[in-house]
């Protein structure tokens, strides 16, 4: 029985500005997750604002706008077996310095805020990321 999923990918500014693209579509590919669709874009504050609603309330709220909105990223749609726990795993915890060995955070991640990827949580979140970057 598979279970084939889509999450969304995105690779942040920290990451595109050091020109980590590659390396990090590299490990999704190795571990058999395939890039759907990918494209750079800068996204305004307000899309920022927008795209991590979920996290109104918290403190950090306003910088991670302003940060995700401060360069270039790439977003991309992943496909593969379970792909949005297996993308959370290649990512590794938010904070690098927790980050498992060979985790992606734990390779680029700078600090807890420019962590170098962001991907869903769930399968309702990916499905409204995806439609939030990739509209038909």
């Amino acid at each position: 029985m598979s279970n084939i999923e889509q999450t969304l990918s995105i690779i942040k500014p920290d990451a595109v500005e050091r020109n980590l693209t590659d390396e990090i579509k590299s490990v999704f590919i190795k571990n058999d997750l395939k890039i759907k669709n990918n494209k750079k874009i800068h996204i305004t504050k307000d899309e920022a604002a927008e795209f991590y609603k979920v996290h109104q309330s918290k403190p950090f709220y306003d910088d991670l706008c302003t940060y995700l909105s401060s360069g270039p990223i790439v977003v991309m749609i992943l496909e593969g077996e379970n792909a949005i726990l297996s993308n959370r795993k290649l990512m590794g915890a938010t904070d690098p310095k927790k980050a498992e060995e060979n985790t992606i955070r734990k390779k680029f991640g700078l600090s807890i805020d420019k962590n170098s990827v962001h991907g869903s949580d769930s399968k309702d979140n990916a499905k409204k990321e995806i439609a939030f970057f990739f509209k038909d």
